[in-house]
């Protein structure tokens, strides 16, 4: 008999993954028949991208079922086709992992009939009460016939499966060692990429199932089982409602919600700007990597890192007192995207994806373009995932989408980026256009690209550098770059027709655990330089008197300021209030978390710092003047300690309950405006 091209072992595995992915794209087939509304319109080039996505997570589920059969099951004792023992072992494996997954299948079905919502860890809470669940379910399911399907397609999994090992059984094995050397080399190669999923910078992850505001769309595209595996780590609903009631007048008074609803713990409130322009104007976000207010010149650092952002400063609005609730990128992106401070523990919102939908400001400005432009991959911290379900009719640009050299890991340069942007930007009229871009090279290895329109690397010691807040030279000229790369950003959007009708923000994601000798002692000591960082606003035709302010503001802040100048009247359901709006400049607070198993909170005053730990213990107030000690000063000052630790709180347990209940479909039903879902 002629020799096979490749082993047994691969030809099983081959024919399995095939069965296999022809079984789950009949259920997702059967899901979207299933569930798809009648007078639902999805454009076909969407439900084809879902269809896609799902596709290779299937692959994927598949690919990892069978890997402990392509590993183990060729080793003699176990082996697949060569020894009974091996023979039982794997026919056993592969008929519960089938099973497994048939039953998963079953539970996503009824619980997105149940809930509309696919498979999600959340369903363990179930567990909590074993009696009343088997109630709900055998009262609402028809449970026998279930189950004797489940049993049926055991048995047929089982019996399939044993016939398919003995006909292999049967066949020829693979004679050529070099040629099975070379055959099992590319299967392994094909097999891992099959995994990863993406011919990308990252793999495949649940947030590119979330590429659209459809939530019926992301369904589609999501694979229950791993949608299921990556949620587990996240499925502690993690707030406490009666501490949110308890809380809930204090916040709604800050947050200027009226009429309350305690009833519904709603935090909903209309609002409306003060149409400062003529017409609505355009608005770009810069959000700048690790831009800390410290190693700015504004800061007074004797290294004048920034004369260009000082520049802009000074024809522009500054807010000296600006603060991050926290530090870390993804945390940032969530906060500014969604008014929401990230209080996640684990990991980041961004990342869970039971989170991942909320309700957000951007798409109150319904009649403008929207663009995110990033020099690297979206994936990274599944930012892609949190504004692609968020912002309706989002235009992502990303590694892939530029015509700009890859420099480093972090995609193209910062100064290419702004250019990359700008010739989009350019040409996006006539609407006006909301555009954020997030520049990320200033990272290591702090690469400056050869082609830097002129930038001069400073030479100076790392010695000089750290002793105002640099890690190094490097660092300190990649800082320098960053700010070249702002410099001729404007000077490139002056000469562009749009530049005179738009608002330009321009503030620190976050900053870093840094000591300068320029700065008081007590932004170091209470790790603030971590949380401060400059919002510049720069509208040299729309706004052209120039201002300091020096009120405290947050990032939560940014979408309502936005919303304010853009004159359109919106639904808020953030933690932020417009900075522009005097009715809350005597009530002005940032708040701040330090993430750990027990959170570290924080709340910046005017004259005071507040710290607090998650679970109400360790209170300390200090207060910020350079001139007096760091000390706790609580009990010189009761009345403020108390009234910030309420608040510090109450922002804390308000944000954890909000996460969950911040959707489009929540807020159209607190609001009782059916606008407000997509």
């Amino acid at each position: 008999m002629k020799s096979p091209i490749s082993p047994r072992l691969i030809r099983f595995l081959v024919v399995n993954f095939l069965v296999g992915l022809v079984c789950l794209t009949l259920m997702r087939i059967g899901f979207y028949a299933y569930f798809q509304a009648p007078d639902a319109t999805v454009p076909l080039s969407t439900l084809a991208n879902a269809f896609f996505i799902g596709f290779k997570f299937d692959c994927r589920l598949n690919l990892i079922a069978l890997l402990p059969v392509l590993l183990l099951g060729w080793i003699k004792p176990v082996n697949l086709f060569d020894t009974p023992r091996g023979r039982r072992i794997w026919v056993t494996y592969l008929t519960i992992v089938a099973s497994a997954i048939g039953l998963f299948y079953i539970f996503d079905f009824a619980y997105f009939a149940y809930l509309e919502s696919r498979l999600d860890a959340t369903i363990l809470r179930f567990l909590y009460n074993l009696r009343e669940s088997y109630r709900m379910v055998v009262e609402s399911y028809p449970v026998w016939p279930i189950l004797a399907v489940i049993i049926l397609f055991t048995a047929g999994a089982g019996y399939g499966q044993f016939r398919l090992v003995s006909r292999f059984a049967r066949r020829p094995s693979q004679k050529s060692r070099w040629r099975r050397i070379a055959v099992v080399t590319g299967f392994l190669l094909v097999y891992g990429f099959g995994i990863y999923g993406k011919l990308s910078w990252y793999p495949l992850r649940w947030s590119d199932a979330f590429f659209s505001n459809n939530a019926f769309v992301s369904a589609i595209a999501l694979n229950p089982v791993l949608y299921f595996y990556d949620t587990l780590k996240n499925r502690e609903v993690a707030y406490d409602q009666e501490k949110v009631a308890a809380h809930y007048d204090r916040i709604a008074d800050f947050l200027g919600v009226a009429p309350k609803d305690k009833n519904h713990l709603s935090f909903v409130r209309r609002c409306k700007g003060p149409n400062p322009f003529s017409q609505p104007p355009n608005v770009i976000v810069v959000i700048l990597e690790s831009f800390g207010f410290y190693k700015t010149s504004l800061s007074g650092n004797p290294l004048d890192p920034t004369p260009h952002f000082d520049r802009l400063a000074r024809q522009g609005t500054l807010f000296t007192r600006f603060y991050t609730p926290h530090g870390g990128t993804a945390r940032s992106v969530f906060a500014a995207t969604t008014g929401i401070p990230d209080i996640e523990l684990i990991k980041t919102s961004s990342r869970n994806p039971l989170v991942v939908r909320q309700h957000v400001i951007a798409n109150e400005m319904k009649d403008y373009r929207k663009f995110y432009f990033l020099g690297g991959s979206a994936s990274w911290g599944e930012i892609r995932g949190l504004l692609s379900t968020n912002i309706r009719d989002l235009s992502i640009y990303e590694e892939g989408s530029y015509a700009s050299p890859r420099v480093d890991v972090w995609g193209i340069s910062d100064l290419d980026l702004f250019k990359e942007a700008n010739a989009v930007l350019k040409t996006a009229g006539p609407e006006p256009f909301f555009a954020i871009i997030q520049t990320s090279g200033n990272h290591r290895p702090y690469t400056i690209p050869p082609n830097n329109d002129g930038f001069q690397p400073n030479p100076i010691s790392d010695e000089i550098a750290l002793r105002y807040g640099f890690r190094s030279a490097d660092a300190y000229n990649s800082y320098r770059f960053m700010d070249h790369s702002i410099g001729r950003f404007i000077d490139i959007a002056q000469t562009e027709a749009y530049f005179d009708n738009t608002v330009f923000l321009f503030f620190g994601d976050h900053g870093l655990v840094r000591n300068a000798e320029h700065r008081p002692a007590y932004e170091h000591e209470l790790i603030m330089n971590r949380y401060h960082v400059p919002l510049m606003i720069y509208a040299p035709k729309l706004m052209p008197s120039p201002q300091v302010i020096e009120t405290v503001a947050s990032e939560v802040d940014v979408m309502p300021t936005i919303a304010g100048m853009t004159g359109r009247p919106y639904l808020n359901t953030t933690f932020g209030r417009d900075l522009f709006d005097p009715r809350y400049d005597k009530d002005r607070y940032a708040f701040t978390i330090l993430h750990a198993p027990v959170p570290l909170l924080g709340l910046i005053g005017a004259d005071f710092y507040y710290n607090v730990k998650g679970d109400g213990s360790s209170p300390k107030l200090f207060k910020l003047d350079p001139e007096a000690p760091i000390e706790d000063v609580a009990a010189q000052y009761p009345a403020i300690a108390a009234r910030m630790q309420q608040l510090c709180l109450g922002l804390y347990e308000s944000a954890r309950y909000v996460r969950y209940h911040n959707t489009p479909e929540d807020i159209a039903r607190q609001s009782n405006d059916p606008m407000a879902s997509p």
